[in-house]
């Protein structure tokens, strides 16, 4: 028999929601603690036949949505296990295949609070001290940066692809002719982006490698024969690479060229003195893309636009009398719809602003080091390996590596083998010479030798992996 609605359906907030918060959210962690002990490695083993399995077997009993409610502390113990033992886990180190960070235990926490009381930022009357905490932290942001500049901004958005759209945006909007230019190592979000907003498709660049090369910029822009917004890259996503930021602004500026930097990536290595001087030039794009849920150990979503002239931002502006009536912004209640191109959002900004408040930026800074001198190391590691090739140094916090004469077909069989396995879960790059294994290391506090069992499973599997192959040839 289900639980009486009243304790299923009671409310996060009030004078009482803490005390019923207070009953539910160990449940929370009982749940996440048994799920994780169960899947018991990075990842669940089976692929996705065992997972929906897994599924199947508690809603097939008993339907998710079934006419009787369960309760809150079933639904609660039961699909918190689920979700626990049937997720990866970017906490493993074993766990490195993408820009997907563990998230911080303050983060977490400081979520806890914003979800409980909703805050919705599209309007100053249902978010007063959140939309203040989101000025604060959008202040300091830009600040960072643009430091010399006399009137920055910034606005929070979902992650990356949101703010390459805008940065698009705010560049055709002035000019609905403009052309989409990046270098062949961008985004897939940038095309996408163009797509949306009905600009032709980027005009791609010549690398050097991972990077956009200013000769073969200025000569693209040159021959254009119309104004362009070009999009740099700090932190490809293929190998962490940071195009020559400040080459690329002075083609732009000789040009009349728009720039906008997707530093979603790499951008708050910004916080750290000893890496800052890989984004020299990040200062004189005319937008900057930021992504704190890669390096920012925030829950998705936590994504940034900084903007040097916050005049840009007036190409959001947009007006319901519902939400900002003329005369309450002449009255002095902040507009917040103008803030983004969405109208109801979550209060994202607080839980960056908790955790940049508890580290601070220098403790910020010292993460990103961290990850970038493990991935040195462990790319050190590697080089010495002989059952594995390095395919370079790392510039952030990505390593791209391989099984010694491994070709694609092998390459992709051990990244899935391991997968299904359970045993690691490890990205693929597909360069020039070839696909190549990616471990990208976010861990903030993982080191190097926490990676040795990663790389002598991927050498072990290879190993296996072309037995078959040795006993059909005998």
């Amino acid at each position: 028999m289900g639980e009486s609605m009243p304790g299923s359906a009671a409310l996060a907030g009030g004078r009482d929601g803490h005390r019923r918060l207070a009953e539910l959210i160990p449940l929370v962690l009982n749940g996440l603690a048994d799920g994780t002990a169960e899947r018991g490695g990075a990842g669940p083993a089976g692929g996705p036949a065992a997972v929906a399995a897994g599924v199947a077997a508690l809603t097939g009993a008993a339907p998710l949505a079934a006419a009787t409610g369960v309760g809150a502390e079933q639904a609660l113990t039961e699909l918190s296990r689920l979700l626990a033992a049937g997720s990866v886990d970017p906490a493993d180190p074993a766990c490195a295949a993408h820009l997907h960070c563990p998230p911080l235990a303050v983060a977490v926490a400081a979520d806890v609070v914003a979800s409980a009381l909703n805050p919705s930022m599209d309007s100053w009357d249902q978010a007063p001290v959140a939309s203040e905490l989101e000025r604060e932290l959008v202040t300091l942001v830009a600040r960072l940066c643009y430091p010399g500049a006399t009137a920055p901004d910034a606005v929070v958005t979902t992650g990356g692809t949101e703010s390459n759209l805008l940065g698009l945006l705010l560049a055709r909007e002035p000019n609905p002719a403009v052309r989409p230019v990046c270098g062949r190592n961008a985004h897939h979000s940038v095309a996408r982006a163009a797509w949306l907003l009905g600009l032709p498709a980027p005009v791609l660049v010549d690398c050097d490698g991972e990077r956009m090369r200013p000769s073969a910029l200025d000569e693209t822009v040159r021959g254009l024969g119309s104004p362009a917004v070009v999009v740099a890259t700090a932190g490809t996503t293929d190998t962490g690479e940071i195009d020559p930021l400040r080459d690329l602004a002075q083609v732009c500026r000789r040009h009349g060229a728009r720039l906008h930097v997707d530093a979603s990536y790499g951008g708050l290595a910004l916080c750290s003195a000893k890496l800052k001087p890989l984004l020299d030039g990040i200062a004189d794009a005319d937008s900057v893309a930021l992504d704190a849920h890669k390096f920012g150990w925030q829950p998705i979503s936590a994504g940034l636009l900084a903007v040097r002239e916050a005049a840009d931002l007036a190409a959001l502006s947009v007006r319901a009398e519902y939400l900002n009536a003329g005369d309450d912004t002449e009255a002095g209640l902040p507009d917040l719809l103008g803030r983004s191109i969405r109208t109801s959002r979550r209060p994202d900004a607080f839980r960056m602003a908790v955790t940049l408040r508890a580290l601070g930026l220098d403790g910020m800074g010292a993460l990103v080091e961290h990850c970038c001198d493990t991935a040195a190391e462990v790319a050190g590691m590697i080089d010495r390996h002989p059952g594995l090739r390095l395919w370079g140094a790392p510039t952030l916090s990505t390593v791209l590596f391989k099984p010694v004469d491994a070709d694609d077909e092998l390459v992709a069989r051990v990244r899935r083998t391991l997968l299904e396995a359970g045993t690691a879960i490890v990205g693929r790059a597909t360069m020039s010479d070839g696909v190549w294994l990616k471990l990208t290391l976010l861990h903030p506090h993982a080191k190097a030798e926490d990676y040795r069992p990663l790389l002598e499973s991927v050498v072990a599997t290879a190993d296996a992996v072309r037995l078959p192959e040795s006993a059909a040839v005998r």
